[in-house]
């Protein structure tokens, strides 16, 4: 099985950006423990703070045939882009959408998610725990 971690803008600042928001790790070393606890799994990370770039992306992982699902997190573009909408929809594989803090409870303008309605599903304020929990999502769900 193989999944496909996608992350937006400023998602590469994860340690130094707004520690009381996002936390003090890395994302290098939530990927270490990933791969890690799911060893059987093939996790490909990419990270973009470009919109056609992420569209990209997530069109040629949904047209691959080799991705069982993605993990998405789009940074500020979950609020603004229906791009990445229309992207996430015209794909077969599932999307699951992540946030790191819990998006309902910060700015008006972040509680609305143009993506939410054309994905699986969506984890928000658990942290860099969300990735994991998203991961667990696209297992269970593949074994349904």
């Amino acid at each position: 099985m193989k999944i496909l971690i996608v992350n937006g803008p400023n998602l590469n600042m994860l340690g130094r950006r707004q520690p009381e928001i996002y936390g003090s790790d890395t994302m290098e070393s939530c990927l270490d423990d990933l791969r890690g606890r799911y060893e059987e799994i093939e996790l490909e990370y990419y990270q973009s703070n470009c919109e056609g770039s992420l569209i990209d992306k997530i069109q040629t992982a949904g047209c691959s045939g080799e991705f069982a699902g993605i993990v998405l997190n789009a940074g500020a573009y979950t609020h603004t882009s229906l791009a990445i909408a229309d992207a996430i929809a015209s794909v077969s594989i599932p999307v699951v959408e992540v946030h790191i803090s819990n998006v309902a409870a910060r700015e008006a303008i972040r509680r609305q998610s143009l993506i939410a309605p054309v994905c699986k599903g969506v984890i928000s304020g658990f942290g860099l725990d969300s990735y994991r929990l998203a991961i667990e999502a696209l297992i269970c769900g593949r074994q349904r």
